[in-house]
């Protein structure tokens, strides 16, 4: 497996505000706490609290947890309890069969950094985590996968409330429809209650050999533990105003908000409903129901259920750092734009800002493809040109007279400039005239250019299509191949697939790797 790199700025695919966080614009400094450099890890140990009861917490319910599933991480979970032990965490929606190939970028990404800081610094440990967004309700985001080309969905009738406890009803007609891959896949979806099970069993079979923790935040007992920052929430609805006011800064500095606040920004949760709550004059009415709740009733509601309150993206980064002893947050680029939106509210809950680390970026170059990008003669770095660029370039490369024709319109243009000279030395009024015959036959000659630009284009007709299929091909939906593709049109072929680019990863390497596979 080869391996090449380019700055996020040759592929046109980042925003500017990724482009200048990587890169320490001083004026972003204001809304994160630590840069993501490996001797920053250690001053932000000397930020981050965790007692002793939180980490018994913490260890008992991920025990529980993981009760029903094989090949518990037992030393991961034993070294939650020193005090010497923090954790770098990523998180990502419960995607069947994970989803969009970024979902295992995140994830190498996590395990990478806790295995360099651990050699880094070998008085501490580094657990990774991976945060099943289990309370997410967007079941549409999360049905379909894209598998070599085409798009297998799983349709569910079950589609309200938290997505991590629905029933998997319907998901083996999916199943049937994929190609045939490893027994483990389907089992875990076979022999799962929930889609937050059977999310744990594949992730954990995939990377628990690594250290990695997976954690449900839908949990009675971790939501009691931020039960004080829900009752601020709903008293003092502080929130909406402190990230307004964020939101507002980041604006003037050009950049637009990811994330909206509301008054209140947690949702009621029970059963296959989840719901804003909102408050109406002294009652809280559940959004889209017959539900209301006096102050009183709301918040006895709260101290005997937590579990039935479920934090938006304003709160979830806050209710994460809270209940872990956590040290960085590792997202894509639209993940860390709203989490510059948040800090003043950790500020205000006098919660310690997580160092927030940009996830590795892959584009993955199967056989086949390279062939053609070598049998078409185009370089690595010339497949983020744009399509028209790259029909102009092979054009150029291969065609019998585009050359002829560019020195030919260089020819006339400095022939004028020696007309327009001798012209002015017999009437300096006839400049303007003979400039403007010139801008004409430049017109035209670039009307020819063009012409003999297609008519090239269709003598290349089959290699242009090949082109254009091999773009499409890395490029799906005009996106990254990250953003659409699922591992499986890896991992079918290469089961130690995931290996090879786990072992490979550096995690503080902000640059976009291009792979060449073998």
């Amino acid at each position: 497996m080869q391996q090449h790199f380019f700055p996020f700025e040759k592929t046109s695919h980042f925003s500017t505000f990724f482009l200048d966080y990587i890169a320490q614009k001083p004026t972003l400094t204001d809304f994160y706490g630590l840069f993501p450099n490996p001797e920053n890890f250690i001053e932000q140990v000397k930020n981050k609290s965790f007692s002793s009861e939180k980490r018994q917490v913490l260890y008992q319910t991920l025990t529980r947890q993981y009760a029903e599933t094989p090949k518990m991480p037992y030393l991961a979970l034993e070294m939650l309890l020193q005090d010497n032990t923090f954790t770098i965490t990523t998180g990502h929606q419960l995607c069947v069969f994970t989803g969009p190939l970024y979902f295992h970028y995140k994830i190498m990404t996590a395990i990478r950094t806790a295995q360099h800081l651990r050699k880094l610094h070998p008085t501490y440990n580094f657990v990774p985590v991976y945060w099943m967004a289990s309370e997410d309700h967007d079941f549409e985001e999360i049905s379909h996968v894209r598998l070599f080309g085409k798009k297998y969905e799983w349709k569910s009738e079950s589609v309200g409330g938290a997505v991590g406890s629905m029933n998997l009803a319907g998901i083996s007609e999916m199943i049937a429809e994929m190609p045939e891959m490893d027994s483990f896949l389907a089992e875990a979806y076979s022999q799962s209650r929930n889609l937050a099970e059977a999310t744990r069993l594949i992730v954990n079979e995939l990377y628990g050999n690594d250290g990695l923790v997976v954690i449900d935040g839908n949990d009675p007992e971790l939501k009691r533990e931020f039960l004080p920052l829900m009752f601020r929430e709903l008293n003092e609805q502080s929130s909406e105003e402190i990230v307004k006011k964020s939101s507002v800064e980041l604006e003037k500095q050009g950049y637009k908000a990811q994330v909206f606040p509301r008054p209140i920004n947690l949702f009621y949760m029970k059963d296959d409903l989840r719901e804003r709550i909102e408050k109406q004059g002294t009652e809280y009415q559940i959004v889209n129901t017959n539900l209301h709740f006096s102050e009183r009733e709301m918040l006895s509601e709260l101290q005997n259920f937590p579990e039935r309150f479920s934090p938006n993206v304003i709160l979830r980064p806050l209710y994460q750092e809270l209940i872990l002893p956590n040290l960085a947050y590792i997202g894509g680029p639209g993940e860390l734009a709203y989490w510059f939106q948040l800090k003043g509210v950790f500020d205000y809950h006098q919660i310690p800002f997580p160092i927030l680390l940009p996830r590795n970026f892959m584009m993955l170059i199967n056989k086949n493809q390279q062939n053609r990008i070598q049998k078409l003669g185009f370089s690595i770095e010339q497949l983020f040109l744009p399509l028209q660029s790259l029909k102009n370039e092979y054009v150029k490369q291969n065609g019998q007279i585009w050359d002829g024709l560019e020195q030919e319109t260089q020819r006339l243009k400095e022939a004028f400039e020696q007309i327009i000279a001798k012209v002015q030395t017999v009437d300096p009024t006839l400049k303007a005239f003979v400039e403007a015959e010139k801008q004409r036959l430049e017109n035209s000659l670039e009307t020819i250019n063009k012409k003999t630009s297609k008519a090239e284009e269709q003598k290349h007709e089959t290699a242009i299509k090949q082109m254009v299929n091999l773009l499409a091909s890395l490029f799906p939906n005009g996106n990254l191949q990250e953003r659409e593709d699922n591992f499986l049109n890896f991992y079918l072929n290469d089961p130690q697939f995931l290996r090879k680019l786990l072992t490979n990863t550096d995690p503080f390497d902000f640059r976009l790797a291009v792979w060449e596979l073998d």
